[in-house]
C-alpha cells in the first residue's frame, strides 16, 4: 500500500473516531461526569501520553535533538489556550447540552471559519463565491442554533449549538497558530508542552467538578468510554492526523471533517441516541452548500 494511500485510510479513521465520540462522550455527559470534569480527565491523560512516548522515543534515539525557541513559546501558549482551553471546554459543554447530529453539523463550519480568519489574520483575499458561501454557511448554523431542538438527553440545545459553534472558532484560531510549529518542529518537541500548559488552563474549571466525582458507583461500560476519547479521540487521532498530513494537501485533509457528521449520524441513529428532523437536514444543507462554494478551486 503506498504511502498516501496508508495517509487517506488514516484521514478516514480520524473522521469515523470523531463520529463515533459524539455520541460516546454524550453519554458519559453529564449523568456521570460533568463536561468540565470530563476536559481534565481527557486533557490529563492524553498530556501523559504524549510526554510518555516522548521520553520513549528520546531513549531509542527516535527524537530528534531539538529545542523549541523562546519566541515560539508565546505561540505554544496561545495554541494551546486556542486549541485545547476554549477548544475542548466549549465542545464538551455544548455537547452535554445539545445533540450528537447538531453538533456534528456545526463542526463542518471549520473551514468556512478558518478562511475567514485567514482573510483577517493572514490578509488572503476572499473572491465573491466565498463571501456567499459565508454566508449560507452562517444563515445554516443560526437555523440550527435557534430552532434545532433536539432528541433524548439535550437540556439545551440552543446554547449547546452555540457553544460547539464558539469551540469551532476557537479551533480555527488555533489551526493558523500551529502550522508555523508543525513546519518547524518534530511534532513531539512541542505537542508535550501544548498539552501539559492546555492541562492548567482547563485544571481550574474542572478540578471541583473531578475531585467531587463517586468514581465507585460508574458502570464500567463508561470507563471504557472516558477511555476511548482520551486514548482514542485525542492521541490516537492527533498521530493519525500527523501520518495524513505529511502525504496530503491541507485541503484534502479538511475535505475528510465533512464525513464526521456523516459517521456521527449512522452512530447516533443506529444507538437510538439521536433523529433526524427537518431543522437539521435543512440546516445541514445549508452548510454544506457554504462550505462547497468556500472550498471549491477555480480550474
Amino acid at each position: 500500500m503506498s504511502k498516501r494511500s496508508l495517509a487517506l485510510l488514516a484521514a478516514t479513521f480520524v473522521s469515523i473516531i470523531y463520529g463515533m465520540t459524539f455520541t460516546i462522550a454524550k453519554d458519559v455527559m453529564p449523568r456521570y461526569l460533568d463536561a468540565y470534569g470530563f476536559i481534565v480527565f481527557r486533557v490529563g491523560g492524553a498530556t501523559l501520553l504524549f510526554w510518555l512516548v516522548w521520553i520513549v522515543m528520546k531513549w531509542s534515539g527516535k527524537m530528534p535533538s531539538e529545542k523549541i525557541k523562546w519566541s515560539d513559546y508565546p505561540r505554544i501558549i496561545a495554541a494551546a489556550f486556542f486549541g485545547i482551553a476554549v477548544n475542548m471546554l466549549c465542545f464538551f459543554k455544548g455537547l452535554s447540552l445539545t445533540s450528537p447530529i447538531s453538533a456534528a453539523v456545526i463542526m463542518v463550519s471549520t473551514p468556512m471559519i478558518v478562511l475567514v480568519l485567514s482573510a483577517i489574520i493572514l490578509k488572503e483575499r476572499l473572491q465573491k463565491r466565498m463571501i456567499m458561501g459565508l454566508v449560507l454557511g452562517l444563515i445554516g448554523t443560526t437555523f440550527l442554533i435557534l430552532y434545532g431542538k433536539s432528541v433524548g438527553n439535550a437540556p439545551n440545545a440552543g446554547l449547546g449549538n452555540l457553544l460547539v459553534l464558539i469551540n469551532a472558532i476557537s479551533y480555527g484560531f488555533y489551526l493558523i497558530l500551529v502550522k508555523k510549529l508543525m513546519h518547524t518542529y518534530n511534532a513531539f518537541t512541542f505537542v508535550k508542552w501544548l498539552y501539559l500548559v492546555g492541562f492548567f488552563m482547563v485544571l481550574p474549571f474542572g478540578w471541583d467538578v473531578f475531585e467531587s466525582v463517586n468514581w465507585v458507583v460508574i458502570p464500567t461500560s463508561i470507563f471504557w468510554k472516558i477511555g476511548f476519547v482520551v486514548f482514542f479521540s485525542t492521541f490516537v487521532n492527533y498521530l493519525l492526523n500527523l501520518l495524513s498530513m505529511k502525504e496530503l494537501s491541507p485541503n484534502t485533509v479538511a475535505v475528510f471533517i465533512y464525513l464526521q457528521p456523516l459517521f456521527a449520524t449512522i452512530f447516533a441513529i443506529g444507538l437510538g441516541k439521536d433523529e433526524l428532523n427537518g431543522v437539521k437536514l435543512f440546516s445541514a444543507a445549508l452548510i454544506f452548500g457554504g462550505v462547497y462554494l468556500v472550498t471549491i478551486k477555480k480550474s
